[in-house]
């Protein structure tokens, strides 16, 4: 047996070899089925002129190399579509001078397509008038026949442009609904990030409001009894400790949402979390009443609701604490109905920091939007603040 050398230090382990340069890109596998097509057609089509050159008083040594020319450049029309176009233009226009068989430039027409394909748009070629006159030049020249001999080659010489004119108005069609149904694609991935980015800012913003506030109302208490009742400060430094926790873990969670490798998530808040809700609005001097009738609603609508009853529990806290509040969450016939409302001084709409108004009202209300529904929110008469919600839903 033969000892092995040692591994070089420079070895690659298998399965880590280098690309290769040589070998042919994804644009080069999409292209080489097409390019194979042509190669057949242009193949065919020779030999179609070629037999059909037979019958005719024409040399062989003049017929066989213009049909060559007007049939096999269309194998590459996809690689040099403006030099075949113009080769195999020429190549039929000869065969019309020297009347040799003639295709009524069907092979310039193939060859055009690409052309109209990749030009860039220009505005004064009408290609609609193009086609249209196209159309009617051929529609009229299969209803009235040549009178003479004259007629006869004038008529397939407009035959040929009309063909070519055909040819040219359905590239730039194709080109122009390409060219659409790319810009909608944009236009659509554009709304839909938008859209997104605008639900992550609401998550985050429901999130984070409520358990600051409720952080900033406890971290305060802590402060003014810190010297007077240390045990209340460390009861509410125990409630911030709770609330920071669970903070974070919603916002492990939200992130979480937004990797799709990111395994074992939490499922999303829904009407069974506001009991969670109202015992840490209670922690921050809030009492809550708390009437859901509400079951198997969709987690989306489940969520939904939660973060409006969220935000409205949260803007209590924030300005009418200590104060009551009532809480109604109601399903009934495909629509929920939400009803928050407190004994507050009823003034919602306060300066945020540092003078920037806050997004709360506004987060809600396009949680409503967004499904079809309507919102309110407004001083009561016989005083505190509402909040109310209702949109369809489907189950």
């Amino acid at each position: 047996m033969h000892e092995s050398e040692p591994a070089s230090p420079h070895a690659r382990p298998p399965g880590h070899e280098p690309p290769r340069h040589d070998q042919p890109g994804p644009w080069r596998n999409r292209l080489r089925r097409p390019i194979r097509l042509d190669a057949a057609v242009a193949v065919l089509y020779t030999l179609f002129l070629l037999v059909f050159s037979g019958g005719h008083e024409t040399p062989a040594l003049l017929a066989v190399p213009v049909a060559a020319a007007m049939a096999l450049p269309l194998a590459v029309r996809r690689l040099w579509p403006v030099p075949v176009f113009g080769g195999v233009l020429a190549a039929s226009t000869l065969a019309l001078i020297l009347d040799l068989p003639w295709d009524f430039y069907a092979a310039a027409a193939y060859a055009l397509y690409p052309v109209a394909l990749q030009l860039p748009r220009a505005r004064f070629v009408p290609t609609r008038a193009i086609g249209v006159l196209s159309a009617i030049v051929i529609l009229g020249g299969a209803l009235v026949g040549p009178k003479n001999w004259q007629a006869e080659q004038l008529g397939r010489v407009l035959l040929g442009v009309a063909v070519l004119g055909a040819s040219w108005a359905l590239g730039r069609a194709v080109r122009d609904r390409r060219a659409y149904t790319a810009q909608a694609a944009r236009r659509l991935a554009e709304t839909a990030v938008g859209e997104e980015r605008l639900r992550i800012a609401r998550e985050l913003h429901d999130i984070v409001a409520h358990s600051m506030s409720l952080i900033a109302v406890k971290a305060g208490v802590a402060v003014h009894v810190a010297e007077a009742r240390p045990e209340e400060a460390l009861d509410a430094l125990r409630v911030i400790e709770s609330t920071s926790r669970g903070t974070l873990g919603e916002m492990r969670h939200l992130l979480g949402v937004l990797r799709a490798d990111e395994p074992g998530l939490a499922p999303s808040p829904g009407l069974g979390s506001l009991s969670g809700l109202a015992e840490r609005a209670a922690m921050a001097g809030v009492h809550v009443d708390l009437d859901v009738r509400a079951d198997d609603l969709p987690e989306s609508v489940a969520l939904a609701a939660y973060r409006i009853v969220q935000e409205a529990v949260t803007n209590v806290v924030k300005h009418a604490a200590p104060a009551r509040c009532r809480v109604l969450v109601e399903a009934v016939g495909g629509r929920v109905r939400i009803e928050v409302d407190d004994d507050g001084p009823g003034v919602r709409v306060l300066p945020g920091v540092h003078g920037v108004p806050g997004h709360g009202l506004i987060g809600m209300r396009e949680r409503v939007m967004m499904y079809g529904g309507d919102f309110t929110a407004g001083p009561r008469p016989e005083g505190g603040f509402a909040v109310a919600a209702a949109f369809p839903y489907e189950a």
